[in-house]
């Protein structure tokens, strides 16, 4: 099996959750929103966002600012809250050292999910990047882990691993291209999902394992 890592971004490699409500809080500030589009935001951009919603929202409170300067702000306040931690980075690095392919493939909108690779460092260290945003599939789609893969130089028919927090997304969508998968454990497990290869609390514990398969 070849020394391929693909890792999903938000809640995995990165902390979506926090940075999101820092972006939403410091764009209302900045515009002086009420408090109605603050929740709004909070409820609508929960899960993910993409430039659509920001005409959605100019659109539903009828907003003098343009919904494409708010998107492109809040990509900018984004990138500028999502924080890596600095011993992920580490064993990145020491994959990377070990002659192990890194490449990430996430769902999300390409501009604001590249903005957050770029800001945390996390693009110095990867071979290869897909976004859902790219091509307007989604995982579990097969072809989003061929783009990824192919981003990287490999082949998934070499094998290798899938790392990342959404069982159907990730686990599933690794199963199905052949690969092996960590599952950072935390959102609701489905009953009819083939079990992940490992389940681990932090991607540190998935790093390690697959720092342990170079020794």
């Amino acid at each position: 099996m070849q020394r391929l890592a693909l890792f999903d971004l938000d809640g995995t490699l990165v902390d979506r959750q926090a940075a999101f409500s820092d972006a939403v809080a410091d764009l209302c500030h900045t515009h002086s929103f009420t408090p109605d589009i603050e929740h709004w935001l909070l409820t609508e951009l929960a899960d993910r966002a993409n430039a659509a919603d920001f005409t959605r929202l100019h659109d539903t409170f009828d907003l003098a600012v343009p919904g494409t300067q708010l998107w492109q702000e809040y990509v900018g306040l984004m990138a500028a809250a999502v924080t890596r931690r600095r011993e992920v980075l580490e064993d990145l690095a020491r994959l990377r050292a070990a002659a192990w392919t890194i490449g990430i493939v996430t769902n999300g909108a390409s501009d604001i999910q590249r903005a957050k690779l770029s800001a945390t460092g996390l693009a110095d260290l990867v071979d290869g990047v897909a976004v859902s945003g790219d091509q307007e599939i989604r995982k579990p789609d097969v072809r989003l882990f061929e783009l990824a893969a192919s981003r990287c130089g490999v082949h998934l028919a070499d094998g290798g691993w899938m790392i990342g927090d959404n069982p159907a997304g990730d686990i599933g969508g690794g199963h199905q291209v052949g690969l092996r998968t960590i599952w950072l454990r935390g959102r609701p497990w489905p009953d009819n999902l083939r079990a992940a290869h490992h389940i681990v609390d932090d991607v540190t514990d998935a790093l390690a394992i697959l720092l342990n398969e170079t020794e």
